[in-house]
């Protein structure tokens, strides 16, 4: 015996420790797989030393190699048998391993449970607090019932350390085993009211995320927590906190208790200096109590003090706090606009934030600060951050947020229309990409229709766009905003005669530059082009009589050509029924006939915006029933002759689907196969059509004698 206790103290002094692991895991970074295999195979042998410090000495190496990625679940055994150490130095190394390495699924856990509960029961403070402290890592359903009764006991323990650790980890008790809550709930409610801070703090923390599933179930503990939020003695700011948050879930279930929190609530946000006090004090009037604003007297002039140290909260350098005031302000904003309203300019100081989200949660805040009297400076403000933009997403949301705030409420807050038209024009020109150009063109379109006093404007704004487009195009295409020229083509061909340069405009929709334009664009350009055409037309006829109007179409059909030859098949179709139609026009002009008036009746008429739900409040016509068979029901004996002729009953069934029998043709022998082989042969022989390989050679030769023929003849 003592031969093995020598033999234990010598092998103890040549083991490695954990700083020899990580010193030689360093030292081997070539070869640190093959020197962790080496050191793992070591720790297997300690492990089945009986010397309890050589086996914590493996499992403090072992928790190191988890961390790197091991697994080290083989060990699992060892780890108990550490725990079990009488030595407290040993113990502790045991349950932190566990609580490390041990999950729902190791197999060994069931044999933990005796060694617990003979750990929760141990006289020595420290043995009880470090078993509930690895417990709580590694509990699972059947751990949770077998030791829930040691644990409620431990809630009476007369050592405020074990007290509220075993408050704490009843919280996970209550998730693995809900059958516990009941009867351990009377206990936990007097722990509220425990003379310990740190009891009564746990407690609070506990009872708080249980009242996050279903808040009312806990409604019945309202006085004693009103009673702790008031009390002098409570000057833990983290439990008023847990204590104000639950009492905003509880308020929306319990009106009267807003008329009793509102002074409390008041005085905390008057007083406290502690920044998140002041945001869960604000937060649970702006949750709990609007939806009975109406009951509580003074809330008014509460959600002004709100407003008011949220201000405080947004001046604050801390980026946190700042996200947090907006965020709050919000939410105020949709039940009292005005409070918030009378802070624009910081709202506004904060899209100048470094912070992207601060800038957007300002942006979400200007959406609803908005009214008729500011709107045009907000905007303005808004086109300034367009141009200085750094990121896609950030220019993006500006320019969604421009065109929202604008045509929210059918326009509501636009009292001139001219300035937004100039607004979505200044769009267009933005330095950096944008993914909205679709939606600028859309918003160019839907003004100029719905608008007829600003169709004038309208046509000579975005002409000044067609005008240019051979200068523009690139910068359009590279900020995203070419669909504006969608938009730009049909305002001007529906009112083409509002333009003041219309012959500009017309050949500037003709130029071969457009070809570079996107093929729907193309199509757009040339559908309007004969609508100006047909504008134009009528103007030179009238001046300059028909002479003037042969050459104008002449003019216009020798421009065209590029369009007739294009690649794209729609925009080659367009173009050519355009040229066919000048073709008759200049025929008609050639005998002296004025067309201009009859060409200006093809496109006669405003074509007016429609509601998608139009069609539903159009009236009935007198008379109509649309539930009546618009023509005579078939009779029912047609129906049975169709399901007959359907069946193949009929005897005449096979004149409509013939059917054919494929014929069973003999099996040819070997000598009959050679005859009709050679017969064949000798027919292709006699063939003069039939291409042998030599003729298939000249005949390719041939082919491409023609093509080339045909290429010269067409060039020339």
């Amino acid at each position: 015996m003592a031969l093995k206790k020598v033999k234990g103290s010598i092998d103890r002094i040549f083991d490695k420790n954990l700083q020899d692991l990580v010193r030689g895991i360093r030292n081997h970074k070539d070869d640190e797989a093959h020197f962790i295999s080496t050191c793992i195979d070591e720790i297997k042998q300690e492990l089945k030393q009986e010397n309890v410090q050589g086996k914590a000495n493996a499992t403090k190496k072992l928790i190191y190699l988890q961390m790197l990625g091991y697994d080290i679940s083989w060990a699992a055994f060892n780890v108990i048998e550490v725990m079990s150490s009488a030595k407290f130095t040993h113990k502790r190394i045991g349950y932190m391993v566990a609580s490390q390495s041990f999950h729902s699924d190791t197999d060994v856990l069931m044999l933990a449970t005796n060694l617990i509960k003979k750990d929760l029961t141990s006289q020595n403070v420290f043995d009880v607090g470090v078993a509930l402290a690895g417990l709580s890592c590694f509990i699972t359903p059947d751990l949770a019932r077998d030791l829930s009764n040691d644990l409620m006991s431990l809630m009476s323990s007369t050592k405020p350390y074990i007290r509220k650790r075993a408050v704490l980890i009843s919280y996970k008790i209550f998730l693995n085993y809900p059958e516990a809550l009941r009867p351990a709930f009377p206990r936990l409610r007097e722990k509220l009211e425990d003379p310990d801070p740190g009891v009564q703090s746990a407690a609070v923390n506990v009872i708080c995320e249980l009242a996050r599933k279903n808040p009312k179930n806990y409604l019945s503990l309202a006085p004693v927590f009103f009673k702790l939020m008031t009390s002098s003695t409570t000057t833990n700011n983290w439990v008023l906190i847990k204590v104000i948050k639950l009492f905003g879930a509880l308020t929306p279930l319990e009106p009267r208790l807003g008329k009793k929190l509102i002074e409390p609530l008041t005085n905390l946000i008057h007083n406290t200096s502690a920044m998140s006090l002041l945001y869960e004090c604000i937060n649970t009037v702006i949750q709990g109590m609007q939806d009975h604003s109406a009951s509580i007297q003074g809330f008014p002039t509460v959600m002004k003090l709100c407003v008011q140290k949220l201000r405080i909260l947004i001046e604050d350098s801390d980026q946190n706090l700042k996200y947090l005031g907006l965020l709050a302000l919000s939410r105020i904003l949709k039940s009292h606009p005005k409070a918030v309203q009378a802070h624009k300019d910081l709202i506004l100081q904060c899209l100048d934030d470094k912070d992207e989200s601060i800038r957007l949660r300002a942006l979400d805040l200007l959406f609803g600060m908005v009214s008729k009297k500011n709107l045009m400076e907000i905007i303005q403000k808004l086109l300034i951050h367009v141009q200085k933009a750094e990121t896609i997403q950030y220019r993006d949301e500006l320019i969604s947020k421009i065109i929202e705030i604008c045509s929210r409420n059918n326009f509501y807050f636009i009292t001139n229309f001219e300035w937004y038209l100039t607004v979505l024009v200044e769009l267009t020109r933005v330095d950096g990409v944008s993914r909205h150009g679709s939606l600028v063109s859309s918003q160019i379109l839907d003004v100029a229709i719905r608008v007829k006093t600003i169709r004038p404007f309208a046509a000579n704004k975005v002409a000044v766009i067609l005008q240019n487009s051979h200068a523009l195009s690139i910068q359009l295409r590279r900020n995203g905003m070419i669909e504006v020229l969608y938009a730009a083509a049909y305002i001007c061909g529906e009112f083409g005669q509002n333009i003041d340069n219309l012959e500009a405009v017309l050949f500037s929709m003709l130029d071969p530059h457009v070809l570079h334009h996107p093929t729907h664009i193309q199509h757009i350009f040339i559908q309007n082009m004969v609508k100006l055409f047909a504008v134009l037309l009528s103007q030179v006829e009238e001046d300059g009589g028909c002479d003037a109007a042969l050459q104008l179409t002449k003019t216009v059909q020798d421009k065209l050509v590029i369009f007739v030859n294009s690649s794209n098949l729609e925009v080659q179709e367009r173009a050519s029924c355009a040229s066919a139609l000048l073709k008759q026009l200049e025929k008609l002009l050639l005998k002296s006939t004025p067309v201009a008036v009859q060409f200006a009746a093809l496109f006669k008429g405003e074509l007016n915006p429609v509601a998608p739900k139009a069609q539903k409040r159009v009236p009935l016509p007198e008379g109509l029933d649309l539930d009546v068979w618009i023509n005579d029901p078939p009779s029912s004996a047609s129906e049975s002759d169709e399901e007959e002729v359907g069946r193949g009953g009929s005897e005449n069934s096979t004149a409509f689907y013939p059917t054919t029998k494929k014929e069973s043709r003999p099996e040819l022998s070997p000598e009959e196969m050679k005859k009709r082989k050679a017969a064949r042969k000798a027919e292709q022989a006699s063939n003069p059509n039939y291409l042998t390989a030599a003729n298939k050679v000249l005949q390719q030769q041939v082919i491409k004698s023609i093509g080339w023929l045909k290429y010269f003849l067409t060039s020339w």
